[in-house]
């Protein structure tokens, strides 16, 4: 028999809707309930279910399409001998096929039979949603409908009816577009990965297995440490004399860029202008801001090292040393090379220091620990070969205004003069002071006969024009320090203060106004220097375009970069969501108001107005 017809002659028969329903269950089901439990166990939910889902039935017709879907009816009634969860089952059949009740936020009122629209189901589709595959993971069979709870079923029904919200906002596209898109600029990674199969040599017997006695050989003389760094070095670092100026990041036998040469032989013109005021100064920082767009850029492959600005003011021009022996030139807002980057490789080992020449800024000279002191020659497209040693280099300073006279100090605690005016690459006298290494060394910005060397412990002025002398007695010496000094600068504009850091976490100012046997302390600021070994030194430089302020990176998170003026005053902490590492190394622009840090990836981040 038809079940449709079943069902209308089972209303026609029974006026009363539950009677119906119940009739329908007992026939189809099997089940016959005679005991006096079945009103206590089947009719309030009977009662229930009658009243939510026939409340709104106005006729037996619409009775019967809601039970169009009887089929499925029938056979979970079969299925589930517990009649209660029969019924609630049957309840979330019906809901999902409940119609909307609203048109144009107007409430209209649907029949069953114009609004429901009979869907076939399975048996695991009707009775509960699809469980997830970590659930049927961990049970490690398929869910039957039957054994699940009320509980469960509306807790499936909460699942199902949340996916089916986060579907209907779209919240799934909405996450694809917030994801960031990949805006680096300067250099792309590089796939070095090679494929290689190693190909062993044929298996020998041993001289034991054969039964032959040994040959007995003397051991070698164990080599000088001295000796074997030199042979290393030899063997490492680029040939003697100029160096092609190729960029490693163009095609080969490419020349350099136009825009380069004519932003690197820029006049300057230096304007004077007068030192802003605390305030003002604090203002001008607060508007320096890392821009959204070009910010930062990969310039070199490795951890930075050093960093300089060239003094042009029309564009930020910017170089970068690393550990790979690597020159990186990114010029902002321009497209040569990789979006701005040019990258060169006149060193095989870490470029520890460079600078820009003050006098000829189309000068820029890079130092490195494999004993070579090399000059850019952009017209020329070439690395001239300045000063070359065998021991390794560590840093150097220009000795004269003009630029021509250089300081150089190395890791043995010697100290160079060098004077690039006179033919070869030697220097012209050579100073050993008592000291185990020599971590920095600078010249005084007015008197130049004062050198600052900063030693192992302890921070000494020399007078160049007495190192000749047998005695090398300091001018005057910085104490305090309890632990190694990573770096010690003069003040730029008078060499008034002296700002040093120290590995024992101290910042300290002394007062060099007077060059008297013990330097003055003023100022001691307790910061966290202690970067590992992975990480380049921190470092505090001056502003050039101040006497009384400097910046240094930071270790603290969120990541910064921080201002302190001479009396230890805080003045700006440069903070930027895009900044996630530490900006080991810094410098301040001499005529712009703009920001350089290097991290240890090879980043540079550059902060303007």
């Amino acid at each position: 028999m038809c079940p449709k017809r079943c069902v209308f002659s089972v209303i026609k028969k029974y006026s009363n809707q539950s009677a119906a329903v119940k009739y329908l269950t007992q026939q189809r089901g099997g089940v016959c309930y005679k005991t006096p439990s079945w009103r206590e166990r089947v009719y309030p939910v009977v009662q229930d279910t009658s009243t939510k889902l026939f409340k709104k039935t106005n006729s037996f017709s619409d009775l019967a399409c809601k039970l169009n879907i009887c089929d499925s009816v029938f056979l979970m009634v079969s299925e589930e001998p517990n009649l209660p969860n029969a019924f609630v089952k049957l309840y979330y059949i019906l809901q999902e096929m409940k119609p909307a009740n609203t048109e144009n936020g107007v409430p209209v009122l649907h029949s069953a039979k114009d609004g429901c629209k009979p869907k076939k189901f399975t048996p695991d589709e009707v009775l509960v949603p699809n469980p997830s595959f970590k659930e049927n993971q961990g049970t490690k069979r398929k869910i039957q409908p039957g054994s699940l709870s009320i509980y469960e079923l509306e807790r499936l029904e909460n699942i199902r009816q949340n996916q089916v919200f986060l579907s209907s906002i779209k919240l799934l596209e909405a996450k694809q577009d917030l994801k960031p898109e990949n805006t680096q600029r300067g250099l792309k990674r590089q796939n070095n990965k090679v494929a290689w199969t190693e190909i062993l040599p044929p298996r020998t017997k041993s001289l034991r297995i054969q039964k032959k006695e040994a040959e007995r050989l003397p051991l070698p003389l164990e080599p000088h440490r001295i000796y074997y760094e030199v042979e290393r070095i030899e063997r490492a670092r680029k040939p003697e004399g100029p160096i092609s100026m190729e960029p490693i990041n163009m095609e080969e036998d490419s020349s350099l860029p136009p825009e380069l040469l004519k932003l690197w032989t820029e006049d300057l013109i230096k304007e004077e202008k007068e030192e802003l005021g605390l305030e003002e100064y604090r203002s001008t920082l607060k508007s320096m801001e890392l821009s959204e767009i070009g910010g930062v850029a990969k310039v070199v492959k490795s951890r930075i090292f050093s960093v300089a600005f060239h003094p042009c003011s029309s564009r930020l021009l910017m170089a970068a040393g690393d550990k790979l022996g690597g020159v990186g030139l990114w010029n902002l807002d321009s497209d040569m090379g990789d979006e701005g980057v040019l990258l060169f490789e006149p060193h095989v080992q870490p470029v520890a220091c460079m600078a820009f020449s003050r006098s000829h800024p189309t000068d820029l000279l890079t130092l490195s620990y494999d004993g070579t002191l090399r000059s850019t020659d952009v017209e020329k497209a070439v690395f001239d070969e300045v000063y070359r040693i065998k021991d390794g280099l560590r840093t150097f300073d220009f000795l004269s205004h003009d630029c021509s006279t250089l300081v150089t100090g190395n890791w043995y605690g010697d100290v160079a003069i060098v004077d690039r005016r006179t033919p070869g690459t030697s220097h012209e006298s050579l100073h050993s002071l008592d000291t185990k290494t020599v971590r920095c060394v600078h010249v005084h910005p007015v008197q130049k006969q004062y050198i600052m060397v900063a030693e192992n412990s302890i921070v000494s002025i020399y007078d160049a024009r007495c190192l000749k002398a047998s005695s090398r007695e300091p001018v005057s010496q910085l104490y305090g320090h309890s632990k190694s000094i990573s770096s010690a600068y003069f003040s730029p504009g008078t060499g008034n203060r002296v700002v040093t850091t120290c590995l024992d976490n101290n910042i300290r100012i002394y007062d060099t106004s007077e060059l008297t046997s013990r330097a003055p302390l003023l100022t001691s600021i307790q910061q966290n220097l202690y970067t590992g070994r992975w990480l380049s030194k921190l470092q505090a430089m001056w502003d050039p375009k101040r006497d009384d302020c400097f910046v240094v990176g930071s270790m603290q998170r969120p990541r910064r970069v921080q201002v302190f003026h001479e009396s230890g005053q805080l003045q700006h902490s440069f903070q930027d969501p895009e900044m996630t590492t530490v900006l080991s190394v810094t410098a301040f622009h001499p005529t712009r108001n703009a920001l350089l840090g290097g991290n240890a990836s090879g980043r540079l981040y550059v902060f303007t107005d």
